[in-house]
């Protein structure tokens, strides 16, 4: 484990609240002092960091592999912000970005027309872990004359029956 400011904070704090919690049930500091002590921990460890890990969106980041994009995804969002980041995929042809990123999903709706464009290549890239989270980020590619021109995510709205 990599102990950092934000953890040794968030332990403390922990630590004052089982303390205040302890103190309650009894007058005499120095047992209250060690069972907070004792039982920091596993409050830690077991209720609060679970929880923070719930309700936070925090992901981790990986760098673009085309095997993992295929044995892997539901873990899809986690290469995203690199290739956002980097533009890596612009000027990359369809045939590459086939055998990178595997058959296309589905085809993309020309806004204008409202039709399936053959240049608006779609793929699913997972659920961001969280509560509460019903929207499954995707990724839409965008060709013209065989080039991609450009990316973006967006979220769909997901039901879960």
């Amino acid at each position: 484990m990599v102990i950092t400011f934000g953890l040794i904070l968030s332990f403390i704090i922990v630590f004052i609240l089982a303390w205040l919690f302890i103190k309650t049930i009894g007058n005499n500091k120095w047992i209250s002092l060690l069972v907070s002590i004792l039982v920091t921990p596993i409050l830690y460890f077991y209720m609060f960091y679970p929880m923070l890990n719930i309700f936070s969106s925090y992901h981790h980041q990986k760098y673009f592999n085309a095997e993992n994009w295929a044995e892997f995804p539901e873990l899809r969002f986690e290469m995203m912000d690199q290739l956002n980041n980097e533009n890596q995929l612009i000027g990359k042809t369809k045939a590459k970005i086939e055998t990178d990123f595997g058959k296309l999903e589905w085809l993309g709706v020309n806004g204008f027309f409202k039709v399936k464009s053959n240049d608006l290549w779609n793929y699913n890239l997972g659920f961001k872990p969280g509560a509460f989270n019903n929207q499954q980020e995707c990724l839409e590619i965008e060709f013209k004359k065989g080039i991609v021109i450009g990316i973006r995510t967006y979220k769909m709205e997901k039901d879960f029956e």
